[in-house]
């Protein structure tokens, strides 16, 4: 069951409060750069992203934030470490959220001015508290990043806006370890109904970041918490889309879009498979199909492991069987294999889609 969060809006999406948990992440451009960064954040809507945020370090790259702003197929988060009057210019120019911790810009009088901007714009700010920037004075009263100092951090910071009477809070308490990561989620999400925001920081390049990811954004899912999440990568926005997509889709959380499960082969399959499902899957993930597939290396257990699927594909010895369901459908050769199974597919699509 998901837990139970206040619910509000960055830009059209809706963020706690039962909505679907959104996928985003963060440009890697210099943001002063509109016409790249741009061209980066088209690609992550392509590839399925729900918000992006961009790197605000100074007033040239706030300048730039309204022609972002303005072309953005996604909404915006600026991301504004202690100076608040590259949070207030961002608002100014139409940013959809603010990743800020107020307690990190200085007096009172200047959070306020943040504050009463974001009111007036109806704009959230997240609050971001990572385990490699913790407050001097919590590290020495905890002694180390642990998750109790974490989730004080974070509290800490609301408190501010809370006194404030502002609430459009969204929340993230990261550390790059796993047991840290997952311990001070769950201990903030037993303190407070804010919706928060889930991610293992710096998580490394693609291979060993999503799978890191996987784990700790995978273990909080399950337990019902988390309302966005970001798969925080060395590489491209887009493949952080990709993971945290797939995170997503492997606990079923994910409505719609394609499903793809392949054998991992073995000394029966006969055939290249992985070229195979590669193919396949990038046809009907570019086809936006919705739909279950398998692919299985051998007639020996193929439908049966993957009954679940609605059309799949099991190899013998040359040829295949397609199998829709669970049961047998149709033999097809293996010289245009993936063009054939391609068809397959698509006469099935046609079969299920509702009838004018």
């Amino acid at each position: 069951m998901r837990r139970k969060t206040r619910k509000l809006l960055i830009g059209p999406v809706a963020v706690g409060g039962g909505a679907p948990v959104s996928v985003q992440t963060m440009t890697k451009s210099d943001t002063r750069d509109a016409a790249t960064t741009l061209r980066e954040v088209r690609s992550a809507a392509r590839a399925g992203c729900d918000i992006v945020r961009l790197a605000v370090p100074d007033a040239e790259a706030a300048e730039a934030l309204g022609a972002i702003v303005k072309g953005s197929p996604l909404p915006v988060v600026a991301d504004i470490h202690f100076d608040h009057r590259l949070a207030l210019a961002s608002l100014d120019a139409g940013v959809h959220a603010l990743r800020i911790n107020p307690g990190n810009i200085g007096a009172r009088a200047r959070v306020e001015r943040v504050v009463e901007a974001a009111r007036a714009r109806r704009v959230p700010i997240r609050i971001g508290v990572n385990a490699g920037s913790l407050e001097k004075e919590l590290l020495r009263k905890h002694g180390w990043p642990t998750a109790g100092a974490l989730v004080e951090s974070a509290l800490g910071h609301a408190a501010i806006l809370e006194d404030l009477n502002f609430r459009d809070i969204k929340i993230s308490v990261k550390a790059s370890d796993i047991p840290t990561t997952v311990a001070a989620y769950r201990l903030l999400a037993k303190k407070t109904d804010y919706p928060l925001h889930l991610g293992v920081t710096e998580a490394g390049t693609a291979y060993a970041g999503t799978v890191k990811s996987a784990i700790g954004i995978g273990m909080l899912l399950f337990e019902g918490i988390g309302d966005t999440l970001r798969v925080s990568l060395t590489g491209r926005p887009e493949a952080e889309v990709r993971a945290g997509r797939e995170i997503l889709r492997a606990l079923g959380m994910l409505p719609g879009g394609a499903v793809v499960v392949s054998c991992p082969t073995c000394g029966r399959t006969r055939v290249p498979i992985l070229p195979i499902v590669t193919s396949v899957e990038k046809a009907i993930r570019k086809r936006k199909w919705d739909v279950h597939v398998a692919v299985m290396g051998c007639e020996v257990n193929g439908p049966g492991e993957a009954r679940l699927a609605e059309i799949g594909l099991a190899f013998g010895a040359g040829r295949a069987l397609v199998f829709k369901k669970g049961r047998p459908h149709k033999v097809l050769g293996l010289e245009n294999i993936v063009e054939d199974f391609l068809s397959e597919i698509e006469l099935y699509m046609g079969e299920k889609a509702p009838r004018p």
